[in-house]
């Protein structure tokens, strides 16, 4: 699954939580994630002076655009988590181990362990290219 396909399927599916999302899906989201933040950070900074990107004792951070796009991401975000945990068999609850601190470090790992081949209990397999 390349870049855009992944992107405009996270996008399509914004508060999907059924079905399933293959790893490409959920890392290239992950990019996305990253670089949409970044250009928000910069914008932020050209706006609003140098002091958006951190947090200066007394003097916060304003960070309206940054924190409109991490808002805006968020629930796709979790969806797609949610999907890619059942590509692999498990129910999408299992992102509440991201609480945990040492739960993120796991569920980094799990992301990164190919899902089932073939259906499983959450629907077909997503990378199934054979014709129909």
């Amino acid at each position: 699954m390349e870049f855009g396909e992944s992107i405009s399927r996270v996008v399509g599916k914004y508060a999907t939580f059924s079905g399933r999302a293959p790893r490409s899906e959920y890392w290239w989201w992950v990019l996305f994630t990253i670089l949409v933040q970044a250009a928000a950070g910069i914008i932020d900074s050209a706006l609003f002076g140098g002091m958006s990107f951190a947090d200066y004792g007394d003097m916060h951070a304003f960070t309206p655009i940054t924190s409109l796009a991490g808002l805006a991401m968020l629930l796709p975000t979790i969806a797609v988590g949610a999907r890619r945990f059942h590509d692999m068999g498990r129910t999408g609850w299992w992102l509440l181990l991201t609480f945990t601190g040492i739960g993120a470090i796991v569920i980094f790992f799990w992301f990164m362990v190919r899902g089932d081949e073939g259906p499983n209990r959450y629907g077909s397999d997503p990378l199934d290219r054979r014709p129909v």
